[in-house]
This record gives C-alpha cells, sequence and structure tokens, in this order.
C-alpha cells in the first residue's frame, strides 16, 4: 500500500474542507482552493483530519492514492500558510524592478522583458536581483517561476541567468590554453 496516500492530513484551525460528489473544497485565511478527483478514490472527511483511500491495488488506484493525498495536503497547506518561490538573479546588469502588479526583466536583451502574474500569483520584489512568486496554488506558483526562469536559464561556465534560491548551478571549467 502508498505509504504517502496511508498518512492522513490533519486540517488545521481555520480551515473548512468540504466534499461535493467527486470535487473537493478547501477555504482558508489565504483564498478557496477547487479541485475535481478521480471518482474511484474515496475521501473521508473527519473532525479534524482526511483520509485518503482505494479500492482496490490495480496500478491506476495506486498511482493515483498517493497523489491525491499529495494534491489534498497541498491545497490545505496553500489556504492556511501559501507557497513561495525564490528566484535569484545572476549576472552583471541583470535586475528586475516592480512594474504595477508586474515585474520588468533587464537581461540583457535589447528590450526588458515584461511579466504579468496571473489572478492568484502575487510578485514580491525585496532587491533588484531577487524576485519572489507567492500564490495559494502550488502547482501554479511553480509553473510561474519556470515560465519566468525560462527567459535566462543558468549557464555553467559563469553561472550568469535566473536561478531558484537553493538551486546549485554545476559550474564547468572554461577552454585551456597551451
Amino acid at each position: 500500500m502508498s505509504r504517502v496516500g496511508r498518512k492522513p492530513i490533519t486540517i488545521p484551525a481555520g480551515v473548512t474542507v468540504t466534499l461535493n460528489g467527486t470535487e473537493l473544497t478547501v477555504t482558508g485565511s489565504k483564498g478557496t482552493l477547487v479541485r475535481n478527483f478521480h471518482s474511484d478514490i474515496t475521501i473521508e472527511i473527519s473532525e479534524n483530519e482526511i483520509n485518503v483511500g482505494r479500492p482496490s491495488d490495480n496500478k491506476l488506484h495506486r498511482s493515483l492514492h498517493g497523489t491525491t493525498r499529495a494534491l489534498i495536503a497541498n491545497m490545505v497547506t496553500g489556504v492556511s500558510a501559501g507557497f513561495t518561490r525564490t528566484l535569484e538573479l545572476v549576472g552583471v546588469g541583470y535586475r528586475v524592478a516592480k512594474n504595477g502588479n508586474g515585474a520588468t526583466l533587464s537581461l540583457g536583451f535589447s528590450h526588458p522583458v515584461e511579466v504579468t502574474p496571473e489572478a492568484g500569483i502575487e510578485l514580491e520584489i525585496p532587491n533588484q536581483t531577487t524576485l519572489i512568486v507567492k500564490g495559494i496554488d502550488k502547482e501554479r506558483v511553480g509553473q510561474v517561476a519556470a515560465e519566468i526562469r525560462s527567459y535566462r536559464k543558468p549557464e555553467p561556465y559563469k553561472g550568469k541567468g535566473i536561478k531558484y534560491s537553493d538551486e546549485v548551478v554545476r559550474r564547468k571549467e572554461g577552454k585551456k590554453g597551451k
């Protein structure tokens, strides 16, 4: 049986969870998330915890079991605490500036790159080389951060580019002269 799927999800204070058929709604202080799950997976809500079960041990049910539990746990965490992803701009002249609710990136191109976040995503800029993506949906926060990073991925020779704060760029040695 799935080790992840067996773990119960504790519901923190201030978070309400409602199940309507296969649609799960999680509401907390930061907002509301709604998601549909597979009809074969059973979701049981008790007073302060959620349990996820599966009807059989076939491959589809095994794969859905742990995934469903992880998605629900991320929903509960998102509406109570939220998610953040920190990006760092490394390189001479690489910087970010606030532009309304979006950001303007200077990345060595002939033009500045404008980033406008979708609804539910917030961009925070503590300094010129740091960009923080915040939101309640872990999947969307990660996607927006990945799209911003894709403008200039870190290169291995000088380490220039946009990298995650916890990412380690493996550096390569340049050409050797005789």
